[in-house]
């Protein structure tokens, strides 16, 4: 499965609002995983079975949690039983659309 998450802490307290610090602790949680992974602008999405991709998550979010009195959590999942290595194969299939 693929699961695309965003978190950010409300209230950061910096002046000029950025919660990059936050972000870039539940990124380092992410990347220490070992789960194919890959950070966007607005997401980060991991690969794996719903155990390994929800504790992730769910540790990626409690990185969050020292940077706001709360914290904000989106989640999107592609859960396609039987396939492996979606996170590269889904963009190679629309760039191999959008060439013919």
């Amino acid at each position: 499965m693929l699961v695309a998450f965003s978190v950010a802490p409300s209230g950061s307290g910096r002046e000029d609002g950025s919660v990059s610090d936050a972000v870039a602790a539940a990124v380092k949680v992410v990347r220490e995983s070992g789960l194919p992974n890959r950070t966007d602008a607005m997401f980060t999405t991991v690969e794996g079975d719903w155990d390994s991709c929800l504790d992730v998550v769910k540790r990626a979010t409690e990185a969050v949690a020292p940077y706001g009195s709360r914290v904000s959590l989106v989640l999107k999942a592609d859960i396609r039983p039987g396939y492996d290595g979606e996170l590269d194969a889904k963009l190679e299939r629309l760039e191999a659309a959008l060439d013919d």
